[in-house]
C-alpha cells in the first residue's frame, strides 16, 4: 500500500485525448521525465494506485500526453479526468535540483512554520500577478491564502518536498479561508 508521505503531487489528469485511451496530464513538476519510475500514482477514491505508462510525450511546458497500460479506450480515459497525479519520492534522483522556472513546482510541498509545526501542504500556486499566493491546506480541511515572499522562507528542501516559513504575526488568522 502506498502512503501519502511516500509521494508528492505533480499535477492532475486534465482530459482524455482521442479514442485510444490517452490522457493529458497538466503538471507542475516534470520529475517523471528526470526520475526513474516507470509509473505515476493516481489518487482514486482516496487510494494511491500506480499506473504504468506505455509512453508519454510533451504537448507544452505544462502538459504531457500519457498512454497508460490497461487504459485502452476513450471511456476509461475519461473516467480518470480530474484525478490527482503523484510521483514516488523514492524515485526522485538524488542530485535532482529544483527547476524553479515557475513557482508552481511548489505544489504538493509540505509547509512547516517556526518550531517545526506542520501547517499543511501547498495545493495551489497563483502566480498570475506579481503577488504570488500559495494556497495551503491542512489535513483537517482548513486552508489559507499566504503571500509568497523569499523573506518568509527559512528553509527549502526540494528532495524532501518541504518549505519552512516564518510568517508575520497574525497573517494566518487574516488569510484563513472560510
Amino acid at each position: 500500500m502506498i502512503n501519502a508521505d511516500e509521494v508528492f503531487q505533480i499535477g492532475y489528469i486534465a482530459k482524455g485525448r482521442g479514442i485510444s485511451g490517452e490522457v493529458e496530464l497538466r503538471f507542475t513538476d516534470d520529475v517523471f521525465d528526470r526520475g526513474d519510475a516507470e509509473y505515476l500514482i493516481l489518487q482514486i477514491d482516496g487510494i494511491f494506485v500506480p499506473f504504468f505508462w506505455e509512453e508519454y510525450r510533451f504537448k507544452s511546458n505544462e502538459v504531457a500526453i500519457f498512454k497508460f497500460e490497461h487504459v485502452d479506450d476513450e471511456c476509461r480515459a475519461r473516467s480518470l479526468v480530474g484525478t490527482k497525479v503523484f510521483y514516488p519520492l523514492s524515485h526522485v534522483p538524488d542530485d535532482d535540483e529544483p527547476a524553479l522556472s515557475s513557482l508552481k513546482v511548489l505544489t504538493g510541498y509540505a509547509v512547516y512554520l517556526d518550531g517545526g509545526t506542520r501547517l499543511g501542504s501547498i495545493t495551489d500556486v497563483d502566480d498570475r500577478s506579481a503577488n504570488v499566493l500559495l494556497t495551503i491546506t491542512a489535513a483537517d480541511g482548513r486552508s489559507w491564502l499566504v503571500p509568497f515572499h523569499t523573506d518568509f522562507v527559512t528553509a527549502f528542501d526540494h528532495h524532501g518536498r518541504s518549505l519552512h516559513l516564518s510568517l508575520p504575526d497574525g497573517l494566518l488568522e487574516l488569510s484563513q479561508e472560510s
